[in-house]
């Protein structure tokens, strides 16, 4: 039996509760495989576990935050689309 509208019970709330989790999972995962390539472009990690990233991968990582969208060239943009492909099959899936 599903509780009043907008209650625990409701299909409508379980749903986005559902949505949310789905998507918090997704941003993990996205974070989790850019630390991953991060860590993996990182060079001779010291002692007490830090590491140094060349400055090739720091300038253009640098550029791309600071370049709306629109702006980036297609072939950063079509990283960007692979990324809200796999939104869209999690909203679909849903």
């Amino acid at each position: 039996m599903s509780g009043p509208l907008g209650g625990p019970g409701d299909p409508d709330e379980l749903k986005e509760q559902e949505l949310r989790e789905e998507l918090a999972a997704y941003a993990h995962e996205a974070w989790s495989g850019w630390m991953r390539y991060l860590f993996q472009k990182a060079r001779n990690p010291h002692e007490d576990g830090s590491v140094m990233i060349d400055g090739q991968h720091v300038m253009r990582w640098m550029r791309q935050m600071e370049t709306d969208y629109a702006d980036l060239p297609e072939e950063e943009k079509e990283s960007d689309r692979r990324e809200a492909d796999k939104i869209l099959r999690l909203l679909d899936d849903l």
